[in-house]
């Protein structure tokens, strides 16, 4: 069985918290691990495991790299979408990878946003899935629903199968109003929709190829066309665009005679949006969820997250206050789905807010704006031990490098130097140069830069060992 992580999202309604380029896949949400290394943590002691098929968006590229080697799944597959086409293709292009060595092997797709905090009842009903899927079923797994919810997609369960608690789908619905699903909960014969699978690659191709042609010869095409590049796949553009962009559900599941439903029961949540974090995270004697450096006073039924600055509250009741560095979200908790409307309206405004956090991740380290005004900007930047930047010019900018800890090797035209703890080096305009770490510890330097235009596209490259234009 392999698993197939689905992590190319962008998780936008848990904004501010969420970005484009750091969406909630790479966060730790809910313990130490991040969502996409909880995904394949909990399938730890499942027999007869293989490497992961990761699929990425290709600007997630060296996160995933950097999360899967953290904990040891560094010989995962990683598969990189040049344009996002929803999950029919997504699942169809590790389907092809899984079959590329002359196999048939299970896949067990996974969301990569999950959490499931039963890991015993997550594997036994893992293991009633795969009776059914060995058969050339189309296995699909519905939670049991405790409340109405009006956030899901509902799994109609119909004759029972010869495994237990697993069943032929009925029918899928659409998220209903709460009148209906109220009557779905009484009726005992729906499911909320999961969007794990499992499911031979051979029998999802097979109708794949049935009900949705085109998008099984666009990832045929794609996968066929793709290029390795360092420790990534990368999928052809041209072809994989050519993909119609549907959902698994709708391109497969919805048609197909062969969907069978398993019932799991193992505290599951989507985390899809910040009531269903509040109602997932511990509570105070107040029913107050709180992280960080957060005080409260007479309030009751909030989820309050700081990331890096004192919070207080005092008479207030069913809201989430969630702060990071560079920005605060406020609202009623039963309308937090409405997040999606303030990232529109920031995207409209082309506000740099919606793709990144104020710490910037690069696959040599991270920097950090500190201060920013009229033909200047202050930085903090950080370097792995090993890792080095390109080598670079900028047209418009001039920068001022002055180390804080650790040890620079600094290429500066035609120089190549050390700079220790305390020491300065000035990069005039026009001057090729690079960053380097060659000591056993992380670099950390302030980086100040001047100029007419100091925006990150003015970087012309000439040499990057991450492969980047």
């Amino acid at each position: 069985m392999i698993p197939v992580i689905l992590s190319g999202g962008g998780g936008t309604r848990l904004w501010p918290m969420s970005r484009t380029h750091y969406p909630k896949q790479f966060l730790p949400l809910t313990g130490e691990h991040t969502m996409l290394q909880e995904t394949l943590t909990r399938l730890s002691g499942l027999a007869d495991l293989e490497p992961a098929i990761v699929i990425a968006n290709n600007n997630h590229r060296f996160l995933v790299a950097e999360q899967l080697q953290s904990i040891g799944a560094d010989n995962s597959h990683i598969l990189l979408e040049p344009v996002g086409r929803n999950t029919a293709p997504a699942v169809a292009l590790a389907a092809f990878c899984a079959q590329a060595e002359g196999r048939d092997p299970l896949l067990l797709v996974l969301p990569a946003d999950h959490v499931i905090s039963d890991k015993a009842a997550f594997h036994e009903a893992l293991s009633r899935g795969q009776q059914q899927a060995e058969m050339g079923q189309l296995v699909t797994f519905g939670i049991t629903a405790n409340a109405p919810e009006t956030g899901f997609g509902y799994i109609k369960r119909g004759a029972e199968q010869a495994t237990e608690d697993a069943f032929a789908v009925a029918e899928f619905v659409e998220k209903p109003d709460s009148a209906t699903a109220q009557s779905y909960l009484d009726s005992g014969q729906y499911y909320w929709n999961s969007g794990m699978f499992l499911f031979k690659a051979s029998a999802y191709l097979e109708e794949l190829q049935k009900f949705e042609p085109a998008v099984f010869d666009a990832a045929s095409a794609a996968f066929d066309a793709s290029q390795r590049d360092l420790d990534f796949l990368r999928i052809d553009a041209t072809n994989f665009a050519n993909s119609p962009n549907i959902a698994i559900d709708y391109a497969v599941m919805e048609r197909t005679q062969k969907a069978t439903v398993v019932a799991l029961d193992a505290g599951w949540n989507d985390l899809g949006s910040w009531s269903s974090m509040w109602d997932h995270a511990e509570k105070d004697e107040h029913n107050n969820a709180v992280r960080g450096d957060v005080i409260t006073e007479q309030s009751s039924d909030n989820l309050i997250f700081s990331e890096d600055r004192l919070v207080t509250t005092i008479g207030v009741s069913g809201l989430v206050v969630v702060q990071t560095t560079d920005a605060i979200l406020v609202a009623d908790k039963e309308k937090v789905q409405d997040v999606k409307k303030i990232v529109e309206a920031l995207k409209s405004e082309d506000r740099l807010e919606t793709d990144f956090h104020s710490k910037v991740h690069r696959p040599w380290g991270n920097y950090e704006g500190i201060a920013l005004g009229d033909r200047y900007q202050v930085k903090c930047i950080e370097v792995k031990q090993g890792s080095t930047l390109s080598l670079q010019m900028h047209h418009h900018r001039a920068e001022h490098w002055i180390v804080v800890s650790g040890t620079a090797e600094v290429t500066k035209g035609e120089e190549t130097f050390l700079l220790s703890e305390n020491q300065s080096v000035f990069i005039p305009l026009g001057v090729k140069h690079r960053l380097k770490n060659t000591g056993a510890i992380p670099l950390r330097i302030i980086e100040v830069q001047s100029g007419s235009y100091l925006g990150e596209d003015d970087i012309v490259r000439f040499e990057d060992v991450y492969g980047r234009a």
